[in-house]
């Protein structure tokens, strides 16, 4: 086995490669460290120079085939889980005092949290063959989760050539060949054992931070512009990819327990919940 880390999207980075017995190529890793910052060079609202920044700033942009792409598995996202997933929250993210990257809003202590007009929905189009995106005005976008699954997915892609692979970024994991044994939830020291997929956590224990409106977190809910109330603390989800499981664990949080149990089982999407009163419930055909 192999492995390197590194700090990337504004979390601890891990690649673990299975080399195979003719060898591999070192320099791979630093292939896939590269890729990672090219893609946040695109995606983050945090870096000025970024074409999400220039597509928020302008409204329009003719944007290179990533920016295309994430845009379109967000907005397909949407779609797919009735609004709870949104890639146009970022004005609400904004008007929690989430204004710039989690570690910076941290260090400030308590930040102004204000409720403007931090609406969601906002209309998006995509013109696939000329690369243009264009926002309804007052809209702008936020990718977060699913920027970093993207990432993860395509570092998969670039590492699985060399043998099995698992590539791990803050709560998104993808793995490509072999078999892994992956911890899902110490307290039920329950692991499942993957060769292909991915596993993501959304939560609101991690990312929180203290406002004048009092504590917030970063998962929004589209529906009121703030940050999400539910009876969930945290839900993991297996899914066939670090994008699908971003999107799908973040809906089954939004949804509340009874009815996040029922869309894990009636979708099979394996899915661990945790509730706010400690309990823990497994859903989708894990027992």
């Amino acid at each position: 086995m192999e492995q390197t880390g590194f700090r990337a999207m504004g979390t601890e980075v891990e690649l673990i490669l299975d080399v195979p017995p003719n060898g591999w190529s070192p320099g791979i890793f630093a292939t896939v460290r590269q890729e990672f910052a090219r893609l946040e060079s695109i995606l983050s609202r945090f870096r000025p120079d970024s074409e999400l920044s220039a597509l928020n700033r302008s409204g329009r942009v003719h944007a290179g085939p990533d920016l295309v792409r994430v845009t379109e598995l967000a907005l397909a996202a949407r779609v797919q889980t009735n609004g709870r997933f949104d890639p146009t929250v970022h004005d609400a993210l904004v008007a929690a005092g989430y204004d710039r990257t989690f570690e910076e809003v941290g260090a400030l202590g308590t930040v102004v949290a204000t409720r403007p007009d931090a609406r969601c929905g906002g209309g998006v189009s995509v013109d696939r063959e000329t690369g243009e995106i264009v926002l309804e005005p007052g809209t702008h976008l936020d990718f977060g989760g699913i920027g970093k699954g993207y990432a993860v997915d395509r570092a998969c892609d670039l590492l699985a050539p060399y043998g099995p692979c698992l590539v791990s970024a803050g709560g998104d994991l993808a793995v490509r060949g072999g078999s892994w044994p992956v911890g899902v939830d110490a307290a039920l020291e329950l692991t499942l054992e993957l060769t292909s997929g991915a596993i993501a956590t959304s939560g609101s224990d991690r990312r929180r931070w203290s406002t004048t409106r009092g504590d917030a977190h970063h998962l929004i809910d589209p529906q009121t512009g703030a940050p999400s109330e539910t009876d969930l603390v945290r839900v993991t989800v297996v899914g066939r990819s670090a994008v699908e499981a971003e999107v799908l664990a973040k809906a089954l949080f939004l949804a509340g327990v009874e009815r996040a149990r029922a869309e894990a089982d009636e979708l099979e999407v394996p899915a661990v919940l945790t509730l706010d009163d400690g309990r823990i419930l497994l859903a989708g055909g894990l027992s």
